[in-house]
């Protein structure tokens, strides 16, 4: 069955391409891509419903992927405990090849079918848990034997793919498949899928710590109080909750370690 992802480019002759077309061209594609998301939230909202069940019986959420998409699942994972104060550990990135692929492409790694499993045992992985497999072309060896043996094991699973009815959309639960279409250059998926891929992972991770009470309001309470920026936020946050100066809302704020603390306990 021949894959949307590797369709041929609605553009041809790139090489011949003046730099205004090339950008042009490629924000025209990058357009679609948000009405292709938009779609998929019909499915999107039950799996993200299900995974915060599971969390709040003290499950984790883990992602798996092999190159862009493990990448991206990575940088969603790391950007938890810092947006949201939740533990290392809670969200949880794993890469075909591991941390070094982070960087640097592994050979072959993707295609290990039983590596993937190995990988999420490793964290002992377990019912309460949700295993969610990032693959664009939605047939990655890696991700298709790590999703099926979770699935087997009892665990909660999904996948975010832009191919329909691909290998991986038939081995899990919640089949996330955003269609984008061809991309710019032709089978490149950090483009268009990966985009996609990025903008459900920001809309799954966001939307279950809201409703685990992460946020209040629109405001990242919880947040890591790690460089003077955030520091400076959070001392914002708390003058607009307690109708405080800056000197007194940034005492408070350091003395409390945290937003949702400072303006809990000096609101008394």
């Amino acid at each position: 069955m021949a894959r949307i992802t590797e369709s041929p480019s609605h553009y041809d002759h790139l090489e011949e391409m003046g730099t205004g077309e090339l950008l042009r061209g490629i924000n025209a594609e990058d357009r679609t891509v948000a009405e292709s998301v938009r779609q998929v939230i019909p499915v999107l909202e039950p799996f993200v419903d299900a995974i915060a069940e599971r969390m709040r019986r003290g499950g984790r959420l883990f992602y798996i992927g092999a190159g862009t998409s493990g990448r991206l699942g990575i940088v969603d994972a790391s950007e938890c405990p810092p947006t949201f104060g939740v533990p290392h550990g809670m969200v949880v990135g794993l890469i075909a090849g591991g941390d070094g692929a982070i960087r640097k492409a592994v050979e072959f790694a993707e295609d290990d079918r039983e590596q993937g499993w190995n990988d999420l045992q490793e964290h002992a992985v377990g019912a309460d848990d949700t295993v969610v497999g990032i693959a664009a072309s939605g047939g990655t060896p890696y991700v298709v034997g790590a999703l099926e043996q979770a699935r087997k094991s009892g665990i909660l699973t999904g996948c975010i793919t832009c191919n329909p009815d691909s290998p991986v959309t038939r081995v899990c639960d919640h089949p996330i498949v955003a269609v984008v279409g061809p991309e710019f250059v032709t089978g490149s998926t950090r483009m268009k899928s990966g985009t996609a891929q990025k903008l459900i992972l920001n809309m799954i991770s966001t939307s279950v710590m809201i409703k685990l009470g992460r946020v209040k309001g629109n405001r990242m309470v919880d947040m890591q109080l790690s460089n003077n920026k955030l520091v400076d936020r959070g001392t914002r946050m708390v003058m607009e909750a307690l109708g405080v100066d800056y000197h007194q809302a940034n005492t408070l704020l350091k003395r409390h370690g945290s937003v949702r603390r400072a303006v809990e306990e000096g609101g008394k």
